[in-house]
């Protein structure tokens, strides 16, 4: 088990005008499970090549326990890597493909079966070590992956994007199978995944990464409820936050027939007059006296809850917003709602800047 270090870790491609990573600074705590999330082509997945050893970094360091492995060799990086496509050996048993690093190690029969057979039963893979890849479904050629890195006893586990190929439902089942087993083994863990749902759900701390820059790293529920910047607020959360432009006037802004009060220091953060007003589809509020019109296009019905998308006047411009009703609540497409941000729950952040404003109103 160990800790992991990003000092400044940088990746340029030759010929890119713009690092893919640049200047990565992140503590990962020994025993953690830390997922990289980020929309496509952010660095998510160059960040985990670095520390695996398959992408050389053109700056900084990154460390594994107390050893700088910034030009270290795969090999010798003590690391285990699980990937979305599986590269399972198709000619080989279940047994021997998670044996098989073991037997290229030089590790005794012996050995080898009592790890595979350990691992097995963790995963819950007993019945299958004799069968071949081709005759297992894909939530458990995974977990035949997952075994693989488990028998090598690794300081780290990487893995990347290793639910991009299961159907939604076992995607479910296997993450959490993935977070309860990785805490059990108390293995430090990095996890890339684009799905923000997927980091919420498994990671112990969440790092959110834009065009190679570590945006924000905290726990799902700081990211969810204070996020940093106007970019986290947008991507962390399913449907995504409400986020409007607006004026300042008088020390306020106003959403619809709500004044929200900016406070002097609010105030004094805001470079160009205009806010970033957020606020999530569950803390907007229907509501039976004034409030802001909202013109209803789309009801998703999800049973226990129903999400409501319509068009609204907010600052002199039509925007579109998210409302989170009750499942059983009567709205249909075409029809005019009138809601109310919820004022405790509002994020305010600079437009200029997209930075959030210090002392947002908050419960």
């Amino acid at each position: 088990m160990a800790s992991v270090t990003f000092d400044g870790a940088t990746r340029q491609y030759p010929g890119a005008l713009v690092p893919s990573v640049d200047a990565f600074d992140l503590d990962i705590k020994d025993g953690e499970f830390l997922v990289l999330v980020g929309p496509s082509g952010c660095g998510k997945s160059t960040t985990l090549r670095m520390l695996a050893g398959l992408e050389p970094v053109d700056g900084g360091t990154i460390r594994i326990g107390d050893q700088d492995v910034t030009d270290v060799a795969p090999k010798d990086r003590d690391i285990a890597m699980v990937f979305q496509n599986y590269a399972l050996y198709p000619h080989m048993t279940v047994a021997d493909n998670m044996g098989f690093a073991l037997k290229i190690a030089g590790v005794s029969k012996e050995e080898r079966e009592k790890r595979v057979l350990e691992a097995a039963k963790l995963l819950d893979l007993e019945k299958f070590l004799k069968r071949k890849p081709k005759a297992l479904s894909g939530g458990q050629r995974q977990r035949v992956a997952m075994g693989r890195a488990i028998v090598r006893s690794p300081k780290v586990f990487l893995m990347d994007e290793p639910l991009s190929n299961l159907d939604a439902k076992l995607r479910v089942q296997t993450r959490t199978q993935i977070a309860s087993l990785t805490r059990r083994l108390g293995v430090t863990t990095v996890y890339v995944t684009h799905d923000q749902v997927e980091a919420m759900t498994m990671g112990d701390r969440v790092a959110v990464l834009s065009e190679g820059k570590l945006q924000q790293v905290d726990t799902p529920r700081a990211l969810y409820d204070t996020p940093q910047n106007v970019f986290v607020a947008g991507f962390m959360g399913s449907p995504a936050m409400n986020l409007v432009e607006l004026p300042v006037e008088g020390g306020s802004v106003t959403f619809g027939a709500t004044s929200v009060a900016l406070s002097a220091e609010q105030t004094a953060a805001v470079t160009g007059g205009k806010v970033t007003f957020g606020i999530r589809p569950e803390d907007l509020d229907i509501v039976d006296g004034p409030g802001l019109a909202l013109s209803v296009d789309v009801v998703e019905e999800l049973g226990a809850d129903a999400y409501v998308y319509g068009r609204a006047t907010v600052g002199g411009e039509e925007r579109q917003l998210v409302v989170r009703a009750g499942g059983r609540a009567a709205i249909s497409p075409g029809s005019t709602i009138q809601v109310a941000p919820r004022v405790a729950r509002v994020h305010l952040f600079d437009s200029a800047s997209g930075l959030r404003l210090p002392d947002t109103h908050r419960a």
